[in-house]
C-alpha cells in the first residue's frame, strides 16, 4: 500500500518533487512537538517540587499561603493541559493522524479537531491560566495597603486589563469562527440546490 506522501507525489504517473517536498515539510514540526513533550516533563518535575514544598510546610503555612501554593499547583496543571492540547491537537492537525479511533483514552475533542477548534481551545486554556494568576494576585493584593505585597496597584490594574483582553480576544476568535462556519454552511447549501 502506498503512503499518503507517495500518493500526493504521483499524478498520472509523473513524479512531482516540489509538492512532495512542500507536503513533507510538515515533518519539520516533529522536533517542536518532541520539545514540548520534554517541557511537559519539566512541568511534572516543577509540580512535584511545589507539592513537596507544600507538604513540607503544611503546618507552618497560613491558610492564605496554602491557598496560594495550591493555586500554584493548579496553574502548573493548567499549563500542562495547554501543552497536551498543543502537542496532541497540533500534531493531529498539522503533521499526521494519530489514528486513535476506538482507543478508550481518545480525547473527545480530538475527533473534530481542526485549526479553528484548536485556536478556541487554546484561547480558553489561556483564559483559565490567566484567571488563576489573577486570583493569586487578588489574594495577595489584600496586603497592598500594608506594603508587604509584591504587587502594586498599577500592576494589579494591568493584570486585570490583560485578562480582559484575553477574554475579548477569545470571544473575537469564537465569533470569527462562527461566522466562517456559517459562511461555509451557506456555500454548501447553495451548491446543493
Amino acid at each position: 500500500m502506498s503512503s499518503p506522501d507517495a500518493t500526493l507525489s504521483s499524478k498520472g504517473g509523473a513524479l512531482r518533487p516540489i509538492p512532495m517536498l512542500i507536503f513533507g515539510s510538515r515533518w519539520l514540526q516533529l522536533p517542536l512537538y518532541v520539545g514540548l513533550i520534554i517541557a511537559q516533563g519539566v512541568y511534572v518535575v516543577l509540580f512535584l517540587k511545589e507539592l513537596w514544598h507544600l507538604f513540607a510546610h503544611a503546618f507552618d503555612f497560613s491558610e492564605q499561603q496554602i491557598m496560594l501554593a495550591v493555586l500554584g499547583l493548579i496553574d502548573v496543571v493548567m499549563i500542562s493541559n495547554l501543552l497536551v492540547m498543543v502537542i496532541v491537537g497540533g500534531y493531529e492537525t498539522f503533521v499526521s493522524r494519530l489514528n486513535l479511533q476506538g482507543h478508550p483514552d481518545e480525547p473527545e475533542w480530538l475527533s473534530h479537531v481542526n485549526a479553528s477548534v484548536l485556536k478556541i481551545k487554546l484561547a480558553m486554556a489561556i483564559i483559565g491560566i490567566s484567571s488563576i494568576h489573577l486570583l493569586r494576585t487578588f489574594i495577595e493584593a489584600g496586603a497592598l495597603s500594608s506594603g508587604k505585597s509584591t504587587y502594586t496597584e498599577t500592576g494589579v490594574m494591568w493584570q486585570t486589563i490583560i485578562h480582559t483582553v484575553f477574554i475579548l480576544s477569545a470571544i473575537g476568535i469564537a465569533m470569527v469562527d462562527k461566522l466562517s462556519n456559517a459562511a461555509i454552511e451557506e456555500a454548501k447549501q447553495a451548491a446543493g440546490h
